[in-house]
């Protein structure tokens, strides 16, 4: 293991974060990964330390941990992230709004700022940040989570190319329905409106329909590993069947109909069956 590359896995407790760190370590790389509780399970392939993305001090020691210990960082893997439960966008406030930026996003940034000091003196780094079809893709009814992935696609392609002639490629890993414990980490919007109770409640339900034959973790650690040992890297993977279709649908495919598409598929243009003239708290 002493010519290991040295990868560094946010996120690595549960879903795709140890699927990847598994993966990873399967073939050869010496793997840290990190949670807030930097739990240590019985058998594991990878160490894990304690490391809360949203927490500058938190970020330096865990990244300077890493180096102190290597002298060297080969490949970050920002994976770090959570989802709002099924809501219209106005039933989250501005602080929930915050929060999930701080994580899916800023979090992000935080540790790309930290450990490309590192990346640069070696001349050399992959970056490969857990994105989402809906990147790409708006998600009614999940327009905040929609919206950190849409930041970090544009995060993510904006730097790969400052940093190419630097040795270091960045790349997006882009998957759609995960079987993962993701929704269990849910935050509950916290201004609901009685108004978008039978909408909600519909997304909801059709969002469990397409979970039931959801993918394994497992295909998007395979995409982070062919990112991350790729001569040439891509910007974008998509992770998956149904991924690969979404990618193809929103390139070729002619607005209306991934729009049509889209409105026909969460059932949205049904009428609500008492809907209100004004909107009224749900309590």
């Amino acid at each position: 293991m002493t010519n290991a590359k040295i990868a560094l896995v946010t996120g690595a407790s549960s879903g795709i974060g140890e699927a990847t760190a598994q993966r990873l370590a399967a073939v050869g790389y010496k793997v840290y990964g990190t949670s807030r509780r930097g739990h240590q399970p019985a058998k594991q392939s990878f160490e894990m330390l304690t490391l809360d993305v949203t927490n500058d001090a938190s970020v330096t020691a865990a990244v300077g941990e890493v180096i102190q210990r290597e002298d060297r960082i080969d490949l970050l893997v920002n994976n770090a992230g959570f989802g709002v439960a099924p809501a219209g966008a106005e039933e989250s406030s501005i602080e929930q709004a915050r929060k999930i930026f701080e994580t899916n996003f800023f979090g992000l940034v935080r540790m790309t700022r930290a450990v490309l000091p590192q990346m640069r003196r070696q001349g050399s780094g992959r970056i490969i940040n857990i994105g989402s079809v809906l990147g790409f893709l708006p998600m009614p009814y999940g327009a905040l989570y929609a919206a950190t992935k849409h930041a970090v696609e544009g995060y993510s392609e904006s730097l790969d190319h400052e940093l190419r002639t630097r040795g270091i490629r960045v790349s997006i890993i882009e998957p759609a329905y995960t079987k993962t414990p993701f929704d269990s980490n849910f935050m509950e919007p916290d201004d609901k409106l009685e108004d978008y109770r039978e909408a909600r409640a519909g997304v909801s339900r059709r969002i469990n329909e397409v979970m039931a034959t959801a993918e394994s973790p497992d295909v998007v650690a395979e995409a982070v590993l062919d990112a991350a040992n790729a001569a040439h890297p891509k910007i974008r993977y998509a992770a998956g069947k149904l991924a690969n279709r979404l990618r193809l649908l929103r390139r070729f495919a002619p607005a209306g109909l991934v729009d049509a598409g889209i409105r026909k598929d969460l059932r949205l243009d049904a009428r609500p069956t008492s809907a209100s003239s004004r909107p009224a708290r749900a309590f």
